[in-house]
């Protein structure tokens, strides 16, 4: 191959860059819009393609919606998760997951679980639970984590540990939200009001 020249992508490196697309823009108007208010045709505008294109990759809205609620899921677990699991340490592991969740909150994609808890709640729909099963999965992780940091006296021990873990994972929410765009502090912050809630001294949290 001459140098410089470069592979023809194929057609399904293609459609990947078209599927990602669509999530994306999907992921913005679904934080900013709510279920009921996304037009597919506004996402499939805004990612740069065709509504044509768009029915091509997803059957309908509610099929789109369950697919960016996966996708930001499995980005979440690809840029925070993978970390979170590499502490052997209970503590350091919740306090990683607080100051990941921070910096993935930057993004727009991270709103999409909030939204759509929120617009489904108390509602029986396949969209609200695909949501619910994912913050089910790490409230589940939280808890353990908990236990285990308890188990090895580094947690104090207080109500039960799901309890814990709502308020941990509620608290971690309602702080990045409040602190939307400014990324000289959200890290920082969300660590030590997730110690707080541990039960631990916030303020022996210190920068990275």
């Amino acid at each position: 191959m001459p140098d410089g020249a470069r592979e023809r992508p194929t057609q399904a490196d293609r459609s990947r860059r078209t599927r990602t697309a669509l999530l994306e823009a999907a992921a913005r108007g679904l934080s900013r819009y709510g279920y009921g208010n996304l037009v597919l045709e506004q996402v499939a505008k805004e990612a740069g393609y065709t509504r044509g294109a768009l029915y091509h990759q997803f059957k309908d809205k509610q099929d789109l919606a369950q697919a960016v609620s996966e996708w930001v899921l499995e980005t979440w677990d690809q840029e925070v998760g993978r970390f979170v699991q590499q502490e052997s340490d209970p503590v350091a592991a919740l306090l990683t997951l607080a100051r990941g969740h921070a910096v993935f909150c930057r993004r727009d994609i991270a709103r999409v679980a909030i939204a759509l808890r929120l617009e489904f709640s108390g509602q029986d729909h396949p969209v609200g639970r695909s949501v619910e099963e994912g913050y089910e999965a790490l409230i589940t992780h939280c808890s353990g984590l908990i236990e285990a940091g308890r188990e090895a006296d580094i947690i104090p021990p207080g109500p039960p540990a799901r309890a814990v873990a709502l308020a941990f994972v509620g608290a971690l929410e309602g702080t990045v939200i409040a602190l939307a765009g400014q990324v000289e502090h959200d890290e920082l912050l969300a660590a030590r009001t997730a110690a707080g809630v541990l039960g631990l001294d916030p303020l022996a949290v210190t920068r990275p």
